[in-house]
């Protein structure tokens, strides 16, 4: 009979659901608190009070994000973004305060605050532990695969000669190169030709993650839980405008989007908030910003939307907006490099189409714009056609607690990780890892 485990902890940067990793790791966190599961999150903000309220256990280490939009490392940055001594005696203590035989471990996000000072901390429970890649940092330096100078696909090999001579960081060479220092220190730590399950959050992941070495065996393709924009299907055919949901910075591509629907000649409505909110609409005051919105919100807007986009200037592994449009009913135009774009496109409910091509963007737009009847299909294919690429949440939850119930029936058998103090040796290999690059 497969162990159930007896609590579960949650690791992560953020504590609040401020997008991707952190917002799936909460979700799980209050799922598990809900059907009376015992809670705990390790997370390197400070606490979120509605999770503590939930019954959850936070302990938070009251720090703030490496990196905010366009910043530069700095100071002690530079040396906590690689070792995150604070971090690793944080989750240390927890583990020999509270660990038991049948906890489970789930490490989401890391990079943004914890570093790679985790994967040392958890060491002694690695047998119970599984891995969330929400994105690409366990095998590439810059978490991307992607050339965020040029927005070409890298098809590089981290580390290898290639990688350490492109260009591909979207600040400076001299970030570039210590991302390749986190990189290696994270590789000495984290292990990954013995990696923990890694759970991936779309199966074409499987081969990029392959490139650090981490074993096909190893990675668990889990589609992430969506909650569609409407349960019913929208009418997009009767509307005409084109919905942008997101940060509002270059990564997500709002400049690409506002760019292409005026081209087209269509009204483009944005939801969310980001660095480069205020120049933008300064720029298209045509548009309509309505910052960021709690999902019924969104909804609602959704329910007068003709087309979704999704114009990210990198590969997404996933695309969570893109699916909570399609499953109400929304055709989506979306880059090739998503990873959901082929999938999108063979179901009948979306157009790949790159988005810094602005006149083939605009094109695509134009092409909806005018044809009720194509949009119309597109939209009832995206409502009835797409549903296997997507988990409803009690689904997603059900999945994970059998991930972490396989985990917890091999945890006797399992070989631990070589040890690594998860304090004093941060220094000790952050110069080796230099002097070694």
């Amino acid at each position: 009979m497969s162990a159930a485990p007896g609590q579960i902890v949650v690791i992560n940067d953020l504590s609040h659901p401020m997008g991707g990793a952190s917002a799936l790791a909460v979700l799980s966190a209050r799922h598990f608190a809900g059907r009376g599961l015992r809670v705990a999150m390790l997370a390197g903000d400070v606490p979120d009070p509605a999770l503590v309220a939930a019954g959850i256990a936070v302990t938070g280490l009251g720090q703030a994000r490496l990196l905010g939009q366009g910043e530069a490392l700095r100071g002690s940055a530079l040396l906590s973004g690689l070792w995150n001594r604070a971090a690793a005696r944080m989750i240390a203590a927890w583990i020999r305060a509270n660990d038991t035989s049948d906890t489970v471990y789930h490490l989401h996000g890391w990079s943004q605050i914890l570093s790679p000072s985790v994967f040392a901390a958890l060491a002694p429970v690695r047998s119970r532990m599984v891995i969330s890649a929400h994105d690409f940092f366990l095998a590439c330096p810059n978490g991307a695969f992607t050339n965020f100078a040029s927005g070409a696909p890298c098809p590089h090999t981290a580390l290898s000669r290639a990688c350490l001579a492109e260009p591909c960081d979207r600040r400076a060479r001299a970030h570039k190169a210590w991302r390749v220092l986190r990189h290696v220190v994270q590789r000495r730590v984290y292990q990954p030709r013995s990696s923990p399950p890694v759970l991936a959050i779309h199966a074409a992941m499987r081969p990029m993650l392959a490139r650090a070495g981490i074993p096909a065996e190893a990675v668990h393709p889990l589609p992430n839980p969506v909650t569609p924009f409407s349960e019913t299907r929208i009418p997009a055919e009767r509307n005409a405008e084109v919905l942008f949901v997101g940060r509002i910075e270059a990564t997500k591509g709002a400049d690409l989007a506002l760019a292409a629907a005026r081209r087209a000649g269509m009204p483009i409505r944005l939801v969310g908030d980001g660095a480069d909110r205020a120049r933008l609409a300064a720029e298209y005051p045509e548009a309509r910003f309505s910052g960021r919105l709690p999902p019924p919100e969104i909804g609602a807007l959704a329910a007068a939307a003709r087309v979704l986009v999704m114009p990210s200037r990198y590969p997404e592994p996933y695309g969570l907006v893109a699916m909570e449009a399609a499953l109400a009913g929304l055709p989506v135009i979306l880059p090739p490099s998503a990873l959901l774009a082929p999938d999108l496109v063979a179901a009948g409910a979306g157009i790949a189409v790159d988005p810094r091509d602005t006149a083939a963007f605009a094109a695509a737009l134009a092409g909806l714009r005018t044809d009720d009847a194509r949009v119309a299909g597109m939209s009832h294919a995206a409502f009835t056609a797409t549903r296997h690429l997507a988990l409803s949440p009690d689904r997603w939850i059900d999945c994970l607690l059998a991930h972490y119930a396989a985990r917890l029936d091999a945890a006797p058998g399992q070989v631990q990780a070589e040890a690594i103090s998860p304090t004093a040796s941060g220094s000790k290999l952050i110069a080796g890892s230099a002097a070694g690059t």
